[in-house]
């Protein structure tokens, strides 16, 4: 455990030290503004988000995933079609309403209850759950299933008003976060491997693409019934005088973010401890590591949601302001901030990782993270050009979504159930907590509209990925192809001599 500790404890200062050294360079250089006020906060926040990563990344691998890949196994045993699919939806339902990102997303449309909110996007989570697992189960086209889908959404979004728009397509980003991210991964795994097609690996993935449209298109119906105008909740600023007021506020604070994390693991421990011991009956020696990873867990996402909030949205909002005159850089700089800041997201590492298992290496979790980093930084630049110019999200999200669903007939299929994961999977906490607010301090130094133009960039987020890691596939499918082609020449010439 010592072992295992160390090297998650070095993974996450690596994630953590980029995005952290960018921060300190332009309070530096921005001394007269007030990120220097900021700065010993932005440290702790740091620090603590290393820990709870490290945490997070232990519990969930011995918890989270095991949960998953549990119930999963046992569903696929289950000959009853019924039994399977309410189960998926119940699933669904309940890591949604427990996906802290979804909470903090619902804190900013004071339209609509926050209550209603959550609960549609729940039932929006589940209810694609379940069509995921229909899908795996009759072995249908996850290619076709999700172009039906996503042309679905953008029909309705036509008919939405435009300041719901951008929200609508955020929520589907923030509810694959890192409560539910390893444990549909898991769960996809235990469905599909317990098939014996030739197949089961490449419906590993997929099922967090459906997780991730299902809240766009319930939220966008929503939005038409209530005729929301939506609006946001101004970031505040904290005023620190001393060091002991930055260590008192994050004390104030880490009761609210224990609360939180055990409001939101709760749901998720009963359902497992009820489906346990009417079904899976596992033995004491497991159920007591996986309630230690449970804990690994609960203390992790603690530290992270406490060092994110307190630390790293005033810092990303105060960032945004002040550099919002420097337009010369403004778009090559957050490029910068977007291609390190990803490799913090606790979510992505899970998914990388679980690539890497699932396809006994031969997809490596360094190239993923590169290409979701790039994706990222592309996504950033685009999301803080349309602050600049105004230009509506519509001519990005719409060519975007099109142009990924045109590459799908020629890229592996494993790589478009993986790009599709990917998209909900990269904006996650981070995305919400640090680049969402440094757009909308952009937009408020420029005097743009915070709705129309800063929100929308978890959108943007998620759109990205599906483009590049299909380009990643692309490479994939090409140099296997020449591999090949050495191979057979090489055997050839063998015989011939």
């Amino acid at each position: 455990m010592k072992k295992l500790f160390l090297e998650q404890l070095n993974s996450s200062l690596k994630s953590i030290f980029p995005i952290t050294l960018i921060v300190l360079l332009i309070s530096i250089i921005c001394v007269d503004s007030g990120l220097p006020n900021l700065l010993p906060s932005f440290i702790i926040g740091s620090f603590l988000l290393v820990v709870g990563i490290c945490l997070f990344n232990i519990g969930s691998d011995i918890s989270m995933i095991e949960i998953g890949n549990k119930i999963g196994g046992h569903l696929t045993r289950k000959r009853k079609v019924w039994f399977v699919l309410t189960l998926s939806f119940v699933i669904g339902f309940i890591i949604t309403i427990a996906e802290p990102d979804l909470r903090v997303l619902a804190s900013q449309v004071p339209s609509i209850s926050s209550t209603v909110l959550i609960n549609v996007v729940g039932f929006g989570v589940g209810l694609f759950l379940l069509f995921a697992v229909l899908r795996m189960l009759f072995k249908l086209s996850f290619s076709v299933i999700l172009a039906i889908f996503v042309l679905l959404a953008f029909v309705l979004a036509y008919f939405t008003p435009i300041e719901f728009v951008p929200l609508a397509f955020d929520a589907g980003g923030v509810t694959t976060g890192p409560l539910s991210v390893p444990f549909i991964i898991a769960l996809g795994a235990g469905l599909s491997f317990s098939r014996h097609d030739k197949r089961k690996k490449e419906d590993t993935f997929g099922i967090i693409s459906f997780c991730s449209i299902g809240p766009v298109i319930v939220v966008l119906i929503l939005g038409m019934l209530y005729n929301a105008k939506s609006s946001y909740t101004a970031i505040s600023i904290p005023d620190y005088d001393s060091l002991g007021t930055i260590l008192s506020t994050y004390l104030a604070n880490f009761p609210k973010y224990f609360e939180i994390v055990f409001i939101s693991l709760l749901p998720i421990m009963l359902f497992f401890l009820a489906y346990n011991i009417m079904f899976l009956k596992l033995n004491k020696k497991i159920l007591y590591k996986i309630f230690i990873g449970i804990l690994y867990t609960y203390l992790g996402l603690s530290i992270f949601l406490t060092g994110v909030n307190v630390g790293f949205m005033p810092m990303g909002y105060l960032v945004g302001k002040t550099i919002a005159n420097y337009k010369i850089i403004l778009v090559p700089l957050s490029m910068l901030i977007g291609y390190f800041i990803i490799t913090s997201e606790p979510a992505v590492g899970v998914l990388t990782t679980q690539i890497e298992e699932i396809t006994n290496g031969n997809i490596k979790k360094k190239i993923m993270q590169t290409a979701l980093s790039i994706a990222v930084a592309l996504a950033t630049g685009l999301s803080i050009l349309r602050v600049i110019t105004g230009i509506s999200i519509w001519y990005f999200i719409f060519p975007g979504y099109l142009f990924a669903l045109c590459m799908m007939p020629f890229v592996p299929r494993i790589f478009t159930a993986i790009a599709f994961d990917s998209g909900g999977v990269a904006s996650g906490t981070m995305t919400a907590t640090f680049l969402l607010p440094f757009a909308i301090g952009i937009a408020e130094a420029l005097n743009r509209n915070v709705l129309t133009d800063a929100f929308g960039l978890i959108a943007m987020v998620a759109t990205i990925p599906l483009i590049v890691v299909q380009f990643v596939g692309l490479i994939y499918k090409v140099k296997t192809k020449r591999i090949i082609y050495k191979d057979t020449v090489y055997n050839e010439e063998i015989i011939d001599y």
